[in-house]
């Protein structure tokens, strides 16, 4: 009895394409061919209204989302179809979920489905049981397929010959080996971000600095002519994967990514390139073929990476940032264990202070120690100072050397890209000499490209010229020398120069310095210098007292200008300041107004007229009028001791007991000063009045 009734015919047949990848849809045309002939024969079985769902081409059946069988799915629950026709059961699915989803629909409303063996009602137990074994038949079949590919290309990996694309800087050589592309000038351009990188010791770095040279790299195209080298800017992840790809090493690797399979919205997805560590890659073969770095600068390579990571990724020091703070990512916290941040404030933002906030941030306890990062910097700057002062000489010549290294670096490049494109413009000449001239709609555009080449070709010789030029006027000449050796030799007078910019400083420190703990005893900051090599020294720095800053004022000018608010008023202050030679906490000059903000902030009472009488007090002039002498004789007497007195500060008045000038010692020597006064032989002349 035919298992087709009359409800099956009323409703349309649905006839179900699907290819599982891309490249099956344009290469696999005959299984194409197959399933729409379907249609045909699902008309042969009595349908008259047959439609098409091929949404799922190039879709893998096997949990990735289908819209065409979302579609078919839905059209069978609101019951519009009354047969499925499909070539085989693995197109409808490849796993045992939507296989019975879809025998579950068909019985409730009684659609068959149709393959190239029979006819199945999935309401028959008999049917029902075949459709089952012939869904798990279907998913077996694919897990066998896979297993069966991926230990074929796992093996073919352990012996290095399996290569699905090759890195840039490479050729494949035969089948199954590769080798260092013959181009120089793509040689050249992949050594330069290797030379950069141990140079800058950052990937962000490398890239803008190749941005800023203009410098191009090398990259993979494809074309109607196959894989090609095409010359783009760089861009981040190209500096990036020539940095951490082992070929480059000389080292065959198979394995470094891995999946991770998630369930999203009800289906399967599958996470592709998942880095694995390096313990966990399948194959690795060394000195697979010639590389362009030592797999101990690529090592060293992957732990400057890893270590420039900033963030909560990773226990990394982090890249160098820009802030004036030298030690940002080489604090830890000694109390907590924690890594120190840093804040900036003040009027131009580059005050910074380090703090340990990781168990306030991640469980609300309060902070753990604050200290401010001026006098911590100078600390271990001088310590660095102090250990490279020998080597001052030896790093001027090498800084003179790397200026020479870059411009040649730079000078290469050029050569290379001027090389090439005089070639693109010869191969432009020759294509141009080989059409016949009367072909004017071929020649004009062979015509015009040559003229584009040539274009290329004077922009780089300008280029070029400009280079040269500019190396001329740096050049390095007898007194820039000098200066550069003084430098090397005055090393701490270097570090202070202007040119010395806090992203160096904060370089050289990570050369040296590992890490630096910290812990704040009271008034004290104590700090542990972790060297690279192992070596270890310690430093303890006092902290700024409550409202001390580096603008304060120096503690003994204030002490002076406590004792001279005794004397005199704030202007003669601020005279008297300045001839001492004494500047404010920001290096200015003292003025009226300057003294009396000062005063008022550390509490010290303004000058009141005739307080230095009560307290019996004379200057200079007032002892002179009490003894009836010149003033310069009561200076002559005060310096030679005769009169006690006492002066502050140079520029200061003198002060003078009123008690002092009674005594017997004072009174003979100021008797004897009048006696020996130099006679006149004038009647009429005068003494100078007092």
């Amino acid at each position: 009895m035919s298992k087709i009734g009359a409800d099956h015919l009323t409703r349309p047949a649905v006839v179900y394409v699907r290819q599982s990848t891309a490249d099956q849809v344009v290469h696999n045309l005959e299984s194409q061919r197959r399933q729409y002939a379907l249609v045909e024969r699902a008309r042969q079985r009595g349908w008259d209204d047959v439609q098409v769902i091929d949404d799922d081409l190039g879709r893998s059946g096997s949990g990735v989302a289908r819209p065409g069988f979302e579609k078919l799915l839905a059209r069978i629950c609101e019951g519009r179809v009354g047969a499925v026709v499909s070539i085989e059961a693995s197109r409808l699915a490849r796993n045992g979920r939507d296989w019975h989803t879809l025998l579950e629909f068909c019985g409730l409303v009684s659609t068959l489905i149709v393959d190239e063996d029979g006819v199945y009602d999935p309401r028959h137990p008999n049917d029902r049981l075949l459709l089952g074994m012939k869904g798990t038949m279907s998913e077996m079949e694919l897990s066998v397929l896979r297993q069966r590919s991926h230990e074929a290309l796992r093996q073919k990996a352990r012996r290095g010959e399996l290569f699905m694309t090759v890195a840039i800087g490479f050729v494949r050589v035969g089948k199954d080996q590769v080798d260092k592309d013959p181009d120089r000038r793509v040689q050249d351009a992949i050594a330069l971000v290797f030379a950069k990188f141990d140079e800058m010791r950052s990937i962000r770095q490398v890239h803008l600095w190749l941005r800023q040279e203009q410098i191009a790299l090398p990259a993979v195209a494809y074309g109607p002519d196959g894989r090609h080298v095409q010359w783009k800017p760089p861009v981040y992840n190209t500096v990036l994967h020539i940095l951490q790809n082992p070929i480059y090493v000389g080292a065959y690797v198979f394995g470094r990514t891995g999946s991770r399979t998630v369930i999203e919205g009800g289906r399967k997805r599958v996470i592709q390139g998942l880095r694995k560590p390096q313990e966990d890659w399948d194959v690795l073969i060394p000195d697979h073929h010639d590389g362009y770095i030592s797999w101990e600068t690529y090592e060293r390579n992957q732990r400057l990476i890893a270590d420039n990571v900033t963030g909560k990724f990773g226990p990394g020091r982090g890249a160098i940032r820009r802030g004036e703070a030298l030690l940002a990512g080489l604090l830890r916290c000694g109390h907590c264990g924690r890594k120190l941040h840093v804040a900036y404030s003040g009027k131009g933002g580059n005050t910074g202070r380090y703090h340990c906030r990781g168990g306030n941030v991640n469980h609300g306890s309060a902070p753990c120690i604050s200290f401010g990062g001026m006098r911590v910097d100078r600390a271990v700057s001088a310590e660095i100072i102090a250990r490279l002062q020998p080597l001052g000489i030896e790093a001027a010549l090498g800084a003179e050397a790397a200026q020479g290294e870059a411009h040649a670096e730079k000078r290469r490049q050029l050569e290379l890209n001027l090389e090439q494109a005089r070639y693109e413009a010869a191969r432009a000449r020759r294509q141009y000499d080989a059409v016949d001239p009367d072909n004017r709609l071929v020649a004009g555009e062979l015509e015009a490209r040559w003229d584009a080449r040539l274009g290329d070709v004077a922009t780089l010789e300008d280029q070029f010229a400009a280079h040269d030029a500019a190396v001329a006027s740096q050049s390095t000449g007898t007194a820039d020398r000098a200066q550069l050796m003084s430098l090397g030799a005055d090393l701490e007078r270097a570090w202070a120069c202007p040119g010395a910019t806090p992203a160096t400083k904060k370089q050289i420190i990570r050369t040296l310095v590992e890490e630096i703990v910290a812990r704040v005893e009271g008034e004290t900051i104590e700090l542990v210098v972790h060297w690279q090599g192992g070596a270890h020294s310690a430093l303890a720095v006092r902290k700024n007292l409550s409202g001390q800053h580096r603008w304060s004022t120096d503690t003994d000018v204030v002490d002076l200008t406590r004792a001279l608010a005794r004397l005199m008023p704030d202007k003669l202050i601020a005279s008297a300041l300045n001839r001492a030679g004494k500047v404010t906490g920001r290096g200015n000059g003292w003025t009226q107004s300057r003294v009396c903000t000062m005063r008022n902030h550390h509490q010290i009472d303004v000058y009141r007229e005739g307080e230095r009488a009560e307290r019996g007090e004379l200057t200079l002039e007032e002892a002179a009028a009490v003894l009836t002498l010149s003033i310069s004789s009561v200076r002559r007497l005060v310096l030679d001791g005769a009169i006690p007195a006492y002066q502050f500060c140079k520029g200061a008045p003198w002060i003078i007991k009123m008690d002092d000038l009674s005594t017997e010692d004072v009174v003979k020597s100021a008797d004897r000063k009048r006696r020996y006064a130099p006679p006149s032989g004038n009647p009429d002349q005068k003494s100078l009045a007092l």
